[in-house]
């Protein structure tokens, strides 16, 4: 099976539509004081992909914004990923003669 843009930008949504419930599960059960979903299992979607929604899900639920730990390897992880992108991007923009 041949993968193309449509199938990586649909396993993108439904990773971020993963990440976003999944950030919103653990502000719930961490009102409720119930069993959370491992930090690591957060930064690992954002990792993978799902750091756009893991953003939005931070703001929106206002999870996560202040332990200072998980802050820093979140925005390491964008960083990465940020700069992962445009190295790759350069590598196909055409080189004028």
């Amino acid at each position: 099976m041949q993968f193309n843009i449509v199938h990586i930008l649909l396993a993108l949504a439904v990773l971020n539509i993963v990440t976003f419930c999944l950030y919103g599960l653990d502000k719930y059960y961490a009102r409720h004081d119930i069993w959370r979903v491992p930090e690591a299992v957060l930064l690992f979607l954002a990792l993978i992909g799902g750091s756009p929604a893991a953003y939005i899900a931070q703001k929106f639920f206002r999870h996560k914004i202040h332990k200072f730990s998980f802050r820093i390897k979140f925005w390491l992880i964008v960083i990465v990923q940020c700069t992962t992108f445009v190295a790759w991007y350069m590598n196909y923009l055409p080189i004028p003669n």
